[in-house]
Formats: C-alpha cells, structure tokens, sequence
C-alpha cells in the first residue's frame, strides 16, 4: 500500500456538508492499490472514545493517479469524529491524522482523529437548483440577430455575414433575441447567457462606462425588461456578463482622475503608481495590456459598494437570474465574499458563476462563486476531439479528475462548454468535423453540470481565434445542417432525463470506447463514444435515445441490440442498471 498516495483533508473538497445533516467524505489512495474494502470509523467526537460505528466506502472515481473512494454519512449528531480503515490481505490498517497504523487507540483520539465540529447550516453550499436542468446558450450580441434592419444602423460597420473585424459593428441587438426566443425554446434552451450589455464604445462591451445603462447599440433598459420578462414566461434564464475588474477610459470616474490627478475623490478607485494616469507608460494597473481598460481598485470600500450595488439593481429592477463574473480571478476573495451576500440576499436563485480558467478550490468553497466556466472540460474534450493526444482512457482519468477538484454541489452547477468568444469555434478545430462535434456535445450533455453552447453551434459556424470566433449568425434555413441540427436538439434534450439531472455518474473506458453512465434508481442512462479510428461491435440492452454512426446488424433478443458502432460515432442508451453493454 503507497502511504504517500493516502490523502484526506477536513472541512475541503474531501469532506463537505449537503445540508445540515448530510456530509460527503472522500478518500484518495493510489490507482494501483487494490484494497478488499475501504471503510469510516465514525460517531460524535464526544463519545467515539466509547463506541464506533462503521460504513464502507465506495470506489466512485479513478484519474491517471488515484482512486478516489466516497460516502455519504447522514447524521444524528453532527459534531463528527472519524477515522479510515483500510483492510489490505485481511488485515485492517488506520489512517488518521497521524498517517497509516496498525493500530488505532480510540481513548486517545481527541488527538489525531478526522473532525468536522459542527455542520452549520451558513456553511452548507447550496444550489441553485434549477442548474441542474439549465441548458445554456451564450450570445454575442452584436453578432446573433437584428430585430430591425441592421443595414439602416447609423453605427454598423460591418455587412451581416462578412468576416469580423476587431472593431467592426454588425447590429445585433436585444429586439433581435427577443424575436428568436421561440426559436431557442425549441433547439431546447433554458438559459441565455449574454456577452456584456452596457455602455461601451466597443462591440465587445467589456470596457464599460455606464453599469446602469443598456448600451444604444442594443436597444434601451425597457428592451431588456422585456426581453428578461418574455424569457420568463418562457422557462427561459437570463445571465449578465459582471465586468468588475476594470472599466472603459471613459468611465466617468476615470475621468476625473485623469483631469484632477491626485485631487480626484476617485484617486484611489484604481491603481496607479503616480501622480495621475500616464497611458504612454502605462503607469496604472489595467486588464492585460490594454490602456484603455483601467483596473478598478476593488479592495476600495466606496469601490466594493458601487459595484455591489450595481448587480444587486439589475436583480431588483430586471429580476435578472445569474451573474457571470468575468476575470474574476483577478480580484479578491473579500470582494467575492461581500458580493455573494448581498445578491444572495436579493434572490436567492441568483447563480454566480466566474471566468476562472483553472482549478478555481479557493473561490468555491460556497462563499464565493457557485461555479466557474469549466474550461478544463473543454481543453480535456478539444485533446480527445481536436487534438488527439488522448486516447478514451486518458479522457475518462482526465474528466474523472475534474469532478474531484470540487465539491458535489459546484460539480452540479459547472457551466461546461465546448468554445466560447474567447475560444476558437470548437467545430473549427476539429476540422469541420461534425460527428465529433455532436460526439463532444453528447459527453458535455451527459456529464454534471449544465451544458452550454455557443451561438451558431447548432447550425455549425466555423471560426477561429477573435475576432473570427465571432462571426454574424446565418439565418438562412437552406444553409444549415438539419440532421446534424436534429440530433443536436435531442442531445439537448438529454438534460430532461431524471438520471441525467440526478444520477450518479461513471466514466471509465474498454477496449478504446469511452464509457460515461449516469445512474438513479434502477435506471442507467449510458453514452458509449467512438474514437478509435476503427469501428466496433457491440451489444446493447435497453432503448436507444440518440445515436451517431451507429448501425443495427441484429435483435437476437426482445431487448438486446447488437451493431457496430463506427469511429467518430456514439449511442446513448438507456436501460436497467448493470445490463446494458458488451463489447464484441
């Protein structure tokens, strides 16, 4: 047994409440360990001196690594004590804070055992519950519909279709989404998320100089009451994009420090290394390099109020469902902390969801953010799909090591994606291959976490990186792929399934299929994927629910199918638990 491999940590990832009464613990140990059984020593830390109980754990989860085994204790008492038990060739070994022992002298365990003192209920992470069914769209405004004539607009720059330019304008607008809401409900869209909607002089919108104002460009605030009403009636959620690490250079505020310097009451809104901003030198702070983007000083109290007070007003005035906190990483954990309390208090339901690239532990502890755009899910999808340096198992380790960074609720409430307008389109770097855009689809739509697409996917557009990954939408019907489209909205629709939304999840790999099960009850949902180069046989038992390149050649059975399913392709099936698959 690799001691070294063997890690648990209180009170983290590893051992989390549910709710005040319910608590997850995991335990980490070496892939290559194989123990007969792993189980908690548990009871109240006031009387576990006297008597224990006792609770196997499962094998849940397996990275390149590590095994990950998992259970979930329902407590009477919550000021919970525990220990590991670990049996190895029959033999019972203990893992407490002290490591790995033969032994373990309970009387003595105030000293070293595992404790979590008390569940408080503040300190239990919530959901947000309708995550759990959100399927998201995410749109660029500018560049997804025009509610009028866009040729008419005194600002478009740019003729619908053309190649984008950085500063070019095509006219989409707020009208525009509204008169394709119908639309979106039946490509099976639940939430839309919107590139910022402010006062900017870019067609980006992420230099803002007015938070309180829907930019001209778009439409009016009536416009966006309506559109966030007519979403409503709808089913349909409406995010807004958060640009609160920095501003535009025409930020009133900014202003005034570059007229008064030093004198301005605004001063130290920024951070600037100097009597007054020099965008020459560049001797203030900004987002990246760019001049014209200055960093607000969030630490800045006056700062921390302004900016609070402008996501809690779309809340109360809109009833907007969600903020997306763009470059949130970059600004600090006691901001995060005093925003989600107040826009928690204004709607409970609020999602918070950061732009944090990377493993983001810190900032979803539950007091923070709910969850982040998982894009560690889409550079892990873009190596098995694009890039091909993974083979099925490497994928299902790396996605396996994705929900082990974070706890079953933000796992929950992940905004999982393929591309966004940061990205290159995903279907362009897999070479316009559209099979493996569908088979990525079907594993986004399959795993935990609300999927979410970005615009023009469904049709599919192609583009690179920005400002070509953000090409105008193309509205002619005879243009778009209606096979493709088709098994796109039924993979959306995936979402609708209870073992999806609910289950348990597996993900595993045999023989170069990639295997993802979602499990509730008795019923078993399983995704089988395809990209080994060659085709390959199976058979399955129970009913198809959507498939790609996978062909029939028997039903031997009333049940059971066999066929092959060809490389690039997949099959969702779904059946009773544990009779589903053989491989050929």
């Amino acid at each position: 047994m690799n001691e070294q491999g063997i890690l648990h940590v209180p009170d983290s990832k590893y051992c989390f409440p549910l709710d005040t009464h319910r608590l997850v613990l995991r335990l980490r140990m070496d892939r290559k360990d194989h123990p007969e059984k792993v189980e908690v020593v548990y009871e109240s830390k006031y009387v576990i001196h006297e008597k224990q109980q006792t609770i196997a754990m499962e094998k849940k989860y397996e990275d390149r690594l590590f095994a990950y085994y998992e259970v979930v204790l329902s407590l009477a008492d919550v000021r919970l004590a525990y220990v590991f038990r670990i049996w190895e060739n029959g033999k019972g070994f203990y893992f407490s804070e002290d490591g790995l022992s033969e032994t373990y002298n309970f009387s003595l365990g105030y000293y070293n055992f595992f404790q979590l003192p008390y569940i408080n209920a503040v300190d239990v992470h919530e959901e947000t519950g309708w995550m759990r069914q959100a399927v998201f769209y995410e749109i660029f405004v500018d560049r997804f519909f025009s509610g009028g004539d866009a040729a008419q607009k005194e600002h478009v720059s740019l003729e619908w279709g053309a190649k984008p330019k950085p500063k070019g304008f095509a006219g989409g607008d707020l009208s525009g989404i509204i008169c394709k809401l119908d639309y979106l409900k039946d490509l099976g869209i639940n939430a839309i998320y919107l590139t910022p909607v402010f006062c900017s002089v870019s067609n980006h919108k992420y230099d803002i100089f007015d938070y309180h104002t829907i930019d001209a460009h778009f439409g009016t605030n009536e416009e966006f009451k309506e559109l966030v009403d007519k979403a409503h009636e709808k089913g349909i959620r409406i995010v807004l994009d958060a640009v609160f690490n920095h501003c535009s250079e025409f930020f009133p505020q900014f202003q005034d420090v570059l007229r008064q310097g030093k004198k301005s009451p605004y001063f130290d809104w920024f951070l600037i290394d100097g009597e007054k901003p020099d965008s020459t030198n560049l001797n203030y702070e900004v987002f990246a390099f760019c001049s014209y983007m200055p960093k607000l000083n969030t630490s800045n109290s006056k700062v921390q109020e302004f900016l609070i007070d402008i996501a809690v007003s779309w809340i109360q005035k809109y009833d907007i469902d969600g903020w997306r906190l763009d470059v949130s990483d970059e600004i600090s954990h006691d901001f995060w902390r005093l925003f989600r309390k107040k826009v928690k208090a204004a709607k409970k339901d609020c999602v918070i969801i950061g732009e944090n690239w990377h493993d983001a532990n810190n900032f979803l502890q539950g007091d923070q953010y709910d969850s982040i755009m998982n894009y560690a899910f889409t550079k892990a999808c873009l190596d098995y799909y694009a890039f091909e340096v993974f083979r099925a198992q490497d994928f299902a380790w790396k996605l396996n090591h994705l929900l082990m960074r974070n706890t079953v609720q933000v796992n929950h409430m992940m905004m999982n994606l393929l591309d966004s307008h940061d990205t290159d389109r995903f279907y362009t770097s897999v070479h316009q291959n559209k099979d493996r855009v569908l088979s990525a689809m079907a594993v986004m739509c399959m795993y935990v976490g609300a999927p979410c697409i970005y615009y023009g996917t469904e049709i599919p557009l192609e583009g690179g990186y920005d400002p070509d990954n953000r090409r105008c939408f193309d509205w002619d019907a005879s243009h778009w792929d209606s096979a493709y489209r088709t098994i796109l909205q039924k993979l959306l629709r995936l979402r609708m399934e209870e073992p999806v939304r609910k289950g348990d999840i597996r993900i595993s790999a045999d023989k170069e299929l990639f295997i993802l099960s979602r499990m509730l009850h008795d019923t078993e949902i399983v995704l089988l994927a395809n990209q080994s180069g060659t085709d390959i046989d199976i058979s399955l038992e129970g009913k198809i629910l959507v498939e790609n390149h996978f062909s029939v050649t028997a039903a031997p059975e009333q049940r059971a199918v066999r066929g092959t399913l060809a490389s690039d392709g997949f099959v969702v099936v779904q059946g009773y638990y544990g009779a589903l698959l053989k491989i050929l």
